[in-house]
């Protein structure tokens, strides 16, 4: 069974009392269902698992009155349970399949018998039938707002599938020591680290995927898995995104290709000649809220609050997984990842694994980008002004003009500047240049 770090999360709203629904959101695939299966285990005596894509017979309880006693009625006269009040937790997994059941959770949380938790796939959209039609589909009749926690749930993060590798705690107090006072991981242990991280970039952190990986040590099953899951991704840009789903798929599958160039930013006119950013905001807009890919803006000044010197109309499409941004754009190409090759199509590899580490962390993405000619790849914000991260995946990692730039002319904005690269740790000229694989703890 996988370590995930949002079980302490679960554990934390699971042990209070005044609790609401929680609302776990995410792409297909990244885990939400296990955890949840796992949090009933520790905590409960009961479990009411409905998922109403393989039962949506079930939905017929919810066409009716939305007030609890009807409800949980209608649920055990299906022959679910039994439901303990006080004992029992409820799970309502695909639940955006059906939307009486999201509007209900105001009601049921008010009634205060049971505990619930809400989890599904493609969440924060619009649905839209196959058919394509303007009707939506799916359409929320009351949000049950006051009523639901909200959690985003991502794929592993590079310390989490360490765990899955069985790299002990003590191995990561290491590295989190070097981080924390710049001194030079053990050459040994970061060499480790260094292999381990170019495991992840070939195999990234869905957990199916990674069991696959640890369980089989066979890359033709984790192609097979990645190639499975990406098919599933493009089913459902086929069932949900109706009229737009030829642009969606457009966008996703253009995403290895554009970060392949060397400024990595998006660029509707590679998409087809004459595309216009009114044509795609909507699809592009799909993936993002659907949890398969991640938006980083430009900034055109380093100035806080950074939303405000955003330029919307500039901004790089990073994937979800490093493994499959692998698969999809170096599909032959794993056994030089493997052997520390991370400087394959143009860095790609390692500005996307950064960007979903951050991301992970809670940070909106924003790169800085003046004229074309000064480029840094994260632009954060920290407690005391901005923190700057430049990715190197090549061996020319000290070669930095447009950080140079931004040290000399915007030093008194700046609180640090983070170099991540193939290095161990070292600090010159008042620059942090730290592993790759350190990102997991920005």
């Amino acid at each position: 069974m996988l370590r995930r770090k949002i079980d302490k999360v679960f554990d934390n709203w699971a042990i209070n009392d005044k609790k609401k629904a929680l609302f776990v959101e995410g792409a297909r695939q990244v885990g939400k269902t296990t955890s949840i299966r796992e949090l009933a285990r520790r905590h409960y005596k009961h479990f009411i698992e409905i998922n109403f894509i393989k039962t949506p017979s079930v939905k017929k309880a919810f066409d009716g009155d939305l007030d609890a006693n009807t409800i949980i009625l209608n649920l055990s006269a299906m022959g679910l349970g039994p439901f303990v009040p006080g004992e029992a937790l409820i799970f309502f997994d695909e639940i955006q399949e059906c939307p009486n059941a999201r509007a209900a959770i105001k009601f049921l949380v008010e009634d205060g018998a049971f505990d619930y938790v809400e989890s599904g796939s493609l969440l924060g959209i619009h649905y839209k039938g196959e058919d394509d039609s303007e009707d939506e589909v799916g359409e929320i009749p009351s949000i049950p707002v006051g009523s639901e926690e909200t959690v985003e749930m991502y794929p592993l993060d590079f310390e989490e599938f360490l765990w899955a590798a069985g790299i002990t705690e003590d191995v990561i107090g290491i590295l989190m020591n070097a981080f924390s006072t710049n001194k030079t991981v053990p050459e040994f242990v970061h060499d480790q680290m260094m292999h381990r991280y170019a495991q992840y970039m070939a195999v990234g952190g869905l957990p199916e995927v990674v069991v696959g990986f640890m369980e089989n040590r066979d890359f033709s099953v984790v192609l097979n898995l990645q190639n499975d899951l990406l098919a599933g991704y493009r089913r459902d840009i086929s069932k949900y995104a109706g009229k737009d789903k030829v642009l969606v798929k457009r966008v996703f599958d253009s995403i290895p290709a554009q970060l392949a160039k060397p400024d990595k930013r998006f660029v509707l006119a590679d998409l087809e000649h004459g595309a216009s950013r009114r044509k795609y905001a909507d699809p592009t807009q799909w993936l993002i809220d659907a949890g398969m890919a991640y938006y980083a803006i430009q900034t055109n000044a380093l100035s806080l609050p950074l939303s405000n010197v955003e330029n919307r109309r500039l901004y790089k499409l990073y994937l979800l997984d490093n493994g499959l941004l692998c698969n999809m754009s170096l599909p032959r190409q794993h056994f030089a990842i493997l052997n520390g090759d991370l400087d394959l199509n143009e860095g790609a590899m390692t500005e996307n694994f950064v960007a979903a580490e951050l991301v992970k962390k809670g940070y909106p993405l924003h790169y800085f980008d003046q004229k074309s000619k000064h480029e840094l790849d994260f632009v954060l914000p920290a407690e005391e002004g901005i923190q700057i991260v430049e990715v190197k995946s090549g061996s020319n990692f000290r070669r930095h003009a447009s950080l140079d730039y931004a040290l000399a002319h915007s030093h008194s904005i700046i609180s640090e500047a983070i170099v991540l690269c193939n290095s161990n740790v070292m600090l010159a000229n008042g620059i942090r240049y730290l592993p790759l694989y350190m990102a997991m703890f920005l």
